[in-house]
């Protein structure tokens, strides 16, 4: 049996998905997110090893708080780093009828083998995706994650395709990816896909500055302050029209 990489459970989510979630966090991740606040997530073997029944068993001492909506997310970290894992969560979970959240930045993705063919058989386990566009633009996407945005939005288009509901997630960071061009050409893409249920916007916060000075690292983002109630206004209007 598969055994996955944990950084932290949190019991009782409410952001991550529709209703009260069970929510997985993973560790590893190939981005490096100008404004990521689990630094402490991008290492993949500093977190704890679970194998899927263990992680099962413990999110199924909370299903009476699920109601009708809720169920488990697994985010991260990138989960798709651990794709072999999550198939083998996925599916247990499939086996007790409990919802299935994704919450990925879609990085890994790729229509090459032997990923492409794990991720078919995933999708057939998973109830939702949560994919998160952190920008439109490729160049300024390498800018701000340091990686390029072309195979994201290449498996949104497929996710398209095979019909996966879908919300999509953008963070909001002044200065980087809150300008209206940014935000109607993002818009303009979104409107392109058939299986979008929520689009939602994220504000850009500086709570996980701490991790990075006690990781030893130089933050980014100093002195960038988190949007105004304006312009996160002004995005969701953007997005969602």
């Amino acid at each position: 049996m598969t055994k996955g990489y944990i950084h932290s459970l949190e019991s009782f989510g409410s952001v991550d998905g529709p209703g009260v979630r069970y929510v997985i966090f993973t560790s590893g991740c190939a981005m490096r997110c100008q404004f990521c606040h689990n630094p402490d997530t991008w290492n993949k073997r500093a977190g704890t090893p679970y194998t899927a029944d263990e992680l099962i068993e413990k999110a199924l001492k909370y299903r009476s708080y699920w109601g009708s909506k809720g169920g488990i997310t697994v985010s991260g970290g990138e989960p798709l780093l651990q794709i072999d894992f999550l198939l083998e969560l996925f599916e247990r979970a499939r086996q007790e009828g409990i919802h299935t959240a994704l919450d990925t930045s879609g990085n890994p993705f790729t229509k090459k083998e032997p990923f492409f063919g794990k991720f078919r058989k995933l999708m057939e386990y998973t109830d939702l995706v949560l994919l998160d566009i952190k920008h439109i633009d490729d160049g300024q996407h390498k800018i701000l994650t340091g990686q390029s945005n072309q195979n994201i939005l290449e498996l949104a288009g497929y996710l398209s395709d095979i019909g996966k509901p879908v919300w999509i997630r953008h963070v909001l960071v002044p200065g980087r990816s809150d300008e209206d061009a940014y935000l109607i050409r993002l818009h303009d893409f979104i409107a392109t896909l058939k299986n979008v249920e929520k689009v939602e916007v994220l504000p850009y916060h500086t709570l996980g500055v701490y991790k990075w000075k006690e990781l030893g690292l130089e933050y980014p983002l100093e002195g960038v302050e988190p949007p105004t109630t304006e312009r996160v206004e002004n995005a969701k209007r953007i997005l969602n029209t």
